[in-house]
């Protein structure tokens, strides 16, 4: 049975993912050598989502799967609940150049058949048979690593249970990640970030901070204020600032608008938000003012060797009552500042990696317009993969193609470049009516899918959200921007009008 384990012991951990440098060394000379991967894509978020939204978002990371183009890869795929053939089967399918019997015979799906509302690392922690199963599975320690979604301690004990190291980063360094850290880092680096306060904690310290932001520019009208630890939005809440009193008791007034803000649809009332701050802190900051404010993302890691790589930019797709929550990307990033932004995001890289950290991780930002072209505003720093994790992946992956940094292209070993437009929440009235295969059989008969003949069309996910939440993800892939979006919106086109039938 799986020992228990210090998970705390530095040393003992440290040792461990020193495993993953000859590893690593050994994956990017040549891709023939054994190797298993464990994806064990857990979630671990302060908005509170049913069993069902979370085997959905653990499925999103089923574009891992095409790593098994790999020969002698061996893949143990980890989720709450079992998944349905049928998507499966889908993704097998999208793989070019494999034999569908080969990469079966190397690929492993478990679960600990847990519904409900709870991290897949806590689960799998319970249960050490299952965890003695997925060791059984592991042909050679020295040649594995666990793939997480987000690392938590939960998951490093996971790892030092198993006996494998982890790409990403150290429980111990999450810190970074957290909106008061990434201020810092911001400013370490010496890149444009809005004016603000970290580590904030009580109500008073909001007011406080909001004071001193409004004596430091009078002008502005809206501060935004968020949880350390938010996630695609949620921990994001405006305070309006418009026609204070200048007496005393706008101190007053400020604390009644804080605690009237508009929290989004999972935060709860402000009470909970409140509690919520005071355990895992947070920020306020001013608002980034302006006609035309896209908010692009650059996507990076640091690898086991201790090299930073710039992976993607995307310009960001936001929705909610206010513009706060991530609802998709297209990518890459307008070339008007891809290069730009990518040099601002690298500059953080280079600290993080001074500090140890290795794994993936984006930085957010908003543009403005000015004389010269655009100014970057750095606002958050995600210390973990995020929402333009899967389909960069699931493009690169299906494609062999790669993202440019000097240019901000991303090019196609034909040297034709791709671009695309992608989205976690496609909802249309009466898709909950639908199955996985017939959404598949929709697409299939409508010319949607992705063909690799031209590497271009759409691929799904999140496809067992559908019946129950009425949304899907999709990935719609062109030679230009415009023809992604074109795809894309046919592909909303389409769906919602056999939804629609489909309510009849």
């Amino acid at each position: 049975m799986t020992q228990q384990v210090d998970v705390y012991d530095q040393a003992a951990y440290d040792a461990l993912q020193a495993k993953l440098v000859p590893l690593w060394k050994s994956i990017e000379r040549l891709n023939t050598d054994e190797q298993t991967i464990v994806v064990v894509p857990s979630a671990h978020v302060d908005v509170e989502l049913t069993a069902s939204q979370l085997q959905a978002y653990e499925e999103r990371y089923l574009f891992l799967l095409f790593l098994l183009r790999q020969p002698r890869a061996r893949m143990i795929f980890v989720t709450g609940q079992a998944i349905h053939p049928d998507i499966i089967d889908y993704y097998l399918d999208l793989m070019p150049g494999v034999i569908r019997s080969h990469v079966r015979s190397r690929l492993f799906f478990l679960s600990p058949m847990e519904a409900t509302y709870r991290a897949l690392s806590e689960k799998l922690l319970d249960r050490p048979r299952l965890i003695d199963r997925i060791r059984e599975l592991i042909i050679d320690p020295d040649r594995a690593h666990l793939v997480p979604f987000m690392t938590t301690w939960a998951d490093r004990e996971l790892a030092m249970r198993l006996g494998i190291p982890m790409y990403g980063a150290d429980p111990k360094d999450v810190h970074f990640g957290t909106k008061s850290e990434g201020r810092k880092l911001f400013a370490q680096a010496g890149i444009s970030h809005p004016a603000g306060a970290e580590d904030l904690h009580t109500l008073e310290d909001v007011v406080a901070a909001t004071m001193g932001l409004l004596d430091d520019s009078g002008g502005i009208n809206r501060v935004i204020v968020k949880h350390n630890d938010g996630v695609s939005g949620f921990g994001n809440a405006i305070v309006d600032l418009t026609d204070l009193p200048a007496d005393a008791t706008r101190s007053d007034v400020i604390k009644e608008r804080i605690r009237a803000m508009k929290l989004n649809d999972h935060a709860g009332t402000i009470d909970h938000y409140l509690e919520t701050l005071a355990i895992e802190g947070g920020i306020v900051e001013t608002m980034i003012r302006g006609e035309d404010l896209p908010s692009p993302s650059v996507q990076m890691r640091i690898t086991p060797l201790g090299d930073v790589e710039v992976l993607s930019t995307h310009d960001q797709i936001l929705g909610g009552e206010d513009g706060q929550v991530f609802v998709g990307s297209r990518f890459p990033a307008n070339p008007e500042y891809a290069v730009q932004i990518s040099r601002s995001a690298r500059k953080v890289g280079e600290l993080l990696a001074d500090r140890g950290v290795i794994g993936r991780f984006a930085i957010d930002f908003m543009m403005t317009r000015i004389d010269s072209g655009w100014q970057d505003h750095a606002i958050e720093l995600n210390l973990r993969k995020g929402g333009t994790t899967h389909p960069f992946l699931t493009l690169q992956f299906l494609t062999d193609g790669s993202y440019d940094e000097a240019s901000g292209h991303f090019v196609a070993p034909s040297g034709q470049q791709k671009y695309y437009v992608a989205s976690d929440h496609l909802e249309a009235e009466g898709l909950d009516r639908f199955t996985p295969h017939d959404l598949l059989e929709i697409a299939l008969m409508e010319n949607l899918h992705f063909n690799q003949a031209t590497q271009t069309g759409s691929v799904f996910h999140m496809l067992s959200a559908m019946p129950t939440y009425g949304f899907v993800g999709v990935t719609s892939v062109g030679d230009s921007a415009a023809e992604a979006r074109e795809r894309y919106e046919t592909v909303v086109s389409i769906l919602t009008r056999e939804a629609a039938a489909s309510s009849k």
